[in-house]
């Protein structure tokens, strides 16, 4: 039987998490397909994950996890023809979660990526004789400027896109929806730490402006104070993915704070409170100038996402979600924790791995 999980992008934060639960809660062999020149590459980088993910434990799951060396965008994922053949006789689940998450790359660099990247998994999970499920992380900011609800079902409904990642992510979509596969499509919101412990590898879109008012560089940003912010913890999309594919779902999900979203009024004040520094200002986004208020750190790419007007339905996840316990924290709930590590961890500056943070909040 065909019982091996590949996933992809194993060395990223989603990647790294949903690696995680098939090794501590499943006994499937899992192949991390990983960029790498060769096999002693990807084996390096993945160890390095592992111990990033369990510490002093690593070695207990080094040997179920067979790390490949591959190119998501070339031929046969960048692997010789046979071995190719011979990977998908025994793959049956794929978690694609690899993908460029850079806002300001340019379309063609972006499709390149997150459709083309794509294409190339869709071919090599047709040739997987006992396929039972192609998993996709996508986004739900594929929504783009689309104004009100956004519901699981939708994906072109006449929207626009703040930048090239929500439209090469929605082409990507497409793509799987017309491939012929048994396949489930998630979308997480903005992703964040764990709610426990507050950890994250990745220091992007919420970050960047808090990191910028800790240290007193945001005079005033540009936001509607009431506009939703969609936030969700990295534990609940890992188990989400997780118990979505497990079960066999199909169909589009979204992870996603939904009904539960903050608001950029109230994340600020959450962090004016924190960090013991005045509210900034909240202008409307068609009023601001670069004068209004410091634009540093590279966050401007991230200020669409302070006047986002998608209110994201996320019915059916949580109809599967909830009878397995999986549920949504609200961002204020644990907000001070994320801010602890971020500042413990100098914003990304000292890493701090998963399993040390999760033993110190143990």
């Amino acid at each position: 039987m065909s019982d091996a999980v590949l996933i992809t992008g194993a060395t990223g934060f989603v990647g790294m998490e949903v690696l995680a639960r098939y090794l501590e809660r499943s006994e499937r062999p899992v192949v991390a397909l990983v960029r790498a020149e060769s096999d002693a590459g990807a084996r390096e980088r993945v160890d390095g994950v592992l111990a990033n993910l369990f510490g002093a434990r690593a070695s207990e799951f080094g040997g179920r996890v067979e790390a490949v060396a591959g190119e998501l965008t070339s031929p046969s994922l960048g692997m010789d023809a046979g071995r190719c053949r011979r990977l998908a006789k025994r793959v049956g689940t794929i978690v694609h979660s690899a993908a460029s998450v850079s806002f300001t790359l340019p379309l063609g660099e972006a499709r390149a990526i997150n459709v083309e990247g794509t294409q190339r998994m869709l071919e090599f999970a047709g040739s997987c004789p006992e396929l039972d499920r192609y998993a996709h992380v996508s986004t739900a900011y594929v929504a783009g400027t689309h104004a009100g609800r956004f519901g699981e079902e939708d994906a072109l409904v006449g929207q626009s896109f703040h930048n090239t990642y929500e439209r090469s992510k929605l082409e990507a979509e497409q793509l799987v929806r017309g491939a012929g596969l048994p396949w489930t499509i998630m979308r997480p919101s903005i992703v964040v730490g764990d709610t426990h412990s507050g950890w994250t590898s990745a220091f992007n879109v919420l970050y960047w402006p808090l990191r910028a008012f800790a240290r007193g560089l945001f005079t005033a940003v540009p936001a509607i104070p009431d506009a939703p912010v969609d936030v969700v913890s990295i534990d609940y999309v890992a188990d989400g993915v997780y118990e979505l594919c497990s079960s066999g779902a199909d169909g589009c999900y979204h992870l996603t704070a939904g009904a539960d979203a903050s608001t950029i009024g109230e994340i600020a004040a959450a962090a004016s409170t924190y960090f013991k520094r005045p509210l900034p200002e909240v202008i409307p986004p068609d009023e601001f100038s670069d004068g209004d208020g410091a634009v540093v750190d590279g966050s401007r790419a991230y200020f669409p996402y302070f006047s986002v007007s998608s209110l994201f339905d996320d019915t059916r996840a949580r109809a599967l979600l909830r009878p397995a316990g999986i549920r949504v924290t609200p961002l204020r709930d644990y907000m001070d924790r994320l801010l602890d590590f971020a500042t413990q961890s100098r914003w990304g500056k000292r890493p701090i791995g998963r399993a040390e943070a999760l033993l110190a909040a143990a």
